[in-house]
């Protein structure tokens, strides 16, 4: 297990002060490995919040640039980056917040085939895309290593989250069955994945830690217009093309 240095003990004093935190768990926090599955909308407050809540590791994965329309809601990008790769962009800003993190900045698209090296050596994968198709990408790869896998979705002012765990629930294939046609640009008030990444970011620091409930079977529904949280049950699918045979 990996020691805390006095600096990280000052650093993390506020979140080692929570119940069952301590120095364990940041041990846990400082040892995991993590990825981000886009570093955009949801991947800007995701990754900003593990750097600050310090895992050791973070491989952040994205082959776009950063132009004018990402500013209103990608917030680990700013005018400064603009025709810069954002894992380049984004990769900065977290070693300022923090020097001890170490980033992996990954500029590629990911395939069926560029899957197999990007998702091999981590703990969790969280998702912070914008394509459907992709999800399940990552999806089949994960429930395939047997990876938690964290889903995230925003469109306009609504939010999404689920936590897919291999054996122990639904995984995304269940909960969308179908393919469906993926819109290059639809609507996203920039609050709404600063909301979501959040909590994809708390998600993922419960389950490195072992602390607290995940929303394993369970879709958080966050609605900003209203101002309300809802939970959905999921059912997995003994049909399922991706995760049929994985139950424990």
């Amino acid at each position: 297990m990996v020691e805390l240095t006095e600096q990280e003990r000052i650093r993390y004093d506020r979140q080692m002060l929570l119940r069952g935190w301590g120095e364990e768990a940041q041990r846990k926090v400082k040892a995991a490995r993590v990825a981000l599955a886009g570093v955009g909308g949801l991947g800007s407050p995701v990754a900003l919040y593990l750097a600050a809540a310090g895992v050791g590791f973070i491989r952040i994965i994205d082959h776009d640039i950063v132009n004018l329309s990402n500013l209103n809601r990608q917030i680990a990008h700013w005018g400064t980056d603009l025709g810069r790769p954002k894992v380049e962009s984004a990769a900065m800003k977290l070693t300022q917040l923090n020097s001890e993190v170490k980033i992996d900045a990954v500029n590629e698209v990911i395939t069926p085939d560029t899957a197999k090296d990007l998702f091999r050596d981590v703990d969790v994968v969280l998702d912070c895309l914008d394509s459907l198709g992709t999800r399940m990408l990552v999806n089949s790869e994960c429930v395939r290593r047997r990876i938690p896998f964290i889903y995230t979705a925003v469109y306009g002012m609504e939010g999404y989250m689920t936590s897919i765990v291999p054996g122990k629930g639904p995984c995304l294939r269940c909960i969308y069955p179908h393919d469906s046609a993926s819109s290059d640009k639809f609507p996203v008030l920039g609050t709404t994945p600063g909301v979501m990444g959040c909590l994809e970011a708390t998600e993922a620091l419960k389950y490195v830690t072992g602390i607290g409930t995940l929303a394993i079977g369970r879709m958080v529904v966050y609605d900003g217009e209203r101002m309300q949280f809802d939970s959905v049950t999921l059912k997995r699918s003994p049909a399922c093309r991706a995760c049929r045979g994985s139950v424990e």
